[in-house]
């Protein structure tokens, strides 16, 4: 493990991986218990901006990740859910054993972060799946676009990803664009790795991945489901199956909607921000 003023590097040893964590400007203090954020499809640590800074500097050891593959981690992309759970697993173990560890994971980082904790059992206490869903089926189009025609599905996605497209300009603060930042992000994202396209091989990891309830029954950690009412690619609804899993195996499960599409971290950062901050705080 190197360190850095804002960020840590992780050695995982296998197929020549080294993981980035932006660490949310603060230095890591071994008293206090660390909090795992994990990217969706085409982003990156930075879609955390908001909620890695606050937690950082309100008792937490943040690890705002780049996946495998994603700009300033290497090694291969993950090809599939379970695949990127190992990498969480890699992770949490050269973390010190008795310090508490939650994991937060948006959409496809949801499924990451769920997978990883119904693996590691109590070593994770506390787990936050945003826009998620199971399945987390991807239209045929959209995957063919993705892999044929990314501009196209970048387009469409951040279309649809959003409630509106132009939102109050207080959102990130004055002049900011939420859309146009997103389209510069992915396009960022999708160049970082000229041997794959990191692109279809998420999209094809979510519309894959059918392990969501079986997971959720194993899971030991205090769960929060946070959805954005006006979400068009994971609604409250594509959740059910999840909730229905943690209320059959009787796990401590809670469910927040919030008004926000999918991309709530940077459409409405305050809400998101306020939904982590209730449920961490218990």
């Amino acid at each position: 493990m190197m360190s850095r003023s804002h960020s840590l590097r992780f050695d995982l040893g296998t197929a020549h991986q080294s993981l980035y964590a932006y660490t949310g400007g603060t230095a890591h203090r071994p008293e206090q218990p660390y909090l795992i954020f994990i990217h969706g499809v085409l982003n990156d640590h930075s879609v955390w901006a908001l909620q890695s800074r606050y937690f950082a500097h309100h008792g937490w050891n943040v690890l705002a990740l780049d996946l495998p593959g994603h700009c300033r981690s290497s090694g291969p992309a993950p090809a599939s859910v379970q695949e990127a759970a190992e990498t969480i697993a890699a992770l949490v173990a050269q973390l010190p054993a008795g310090s508490p560890v939650a994991l937060t994971g948006h959409s496809f980082g949801s499924l990451i972060a769920l997978e990883a904790a119904s693996q590691l059992g109590k070593r994770i206490g506390q787990l936050a799946l945003l826009g998620t869903a199971a399945p987390m089926k991807v239209a045929p189009s959209l995957l063919q676009s993705s892999l044929q025609e990314p501009e196209k599905a970048l387009h469409f996605v951040n279309v649809f990803s959003r409630n509106t497209l132009a939102p109050p300009p207080s959102t990130l603060g004055p002049g900011t664009w939420p859309y146009g930042m997103g389209i510069a992000l992915g396009r960022r994202v999708l160049h970082s790795n000229a041997q794959e396209n990191v692109f279809y091989k998420g999209f094809k990891a979510c519309d894959d991945y059918t392990n969501g309830a079986q997971a959720m029954a194993k899971v030991e950690a205090r769960t929060v489901i946070i959805s954005g009412a006006y979400d068009q690619m994971t609604p409250a609804k594509a959740a059910q199956p999840l909730v229905q899993a943690a209320r059959d195996a009787q796990r401590d499960l809670h469910c927040v909607t919030i008004a926000a599409g999918h991309n709530m971290m940077t459409e409405a950062p305050d809400a998101t921000l306020q939904a982590l901050r209730q449920f961490l705080s218990v």
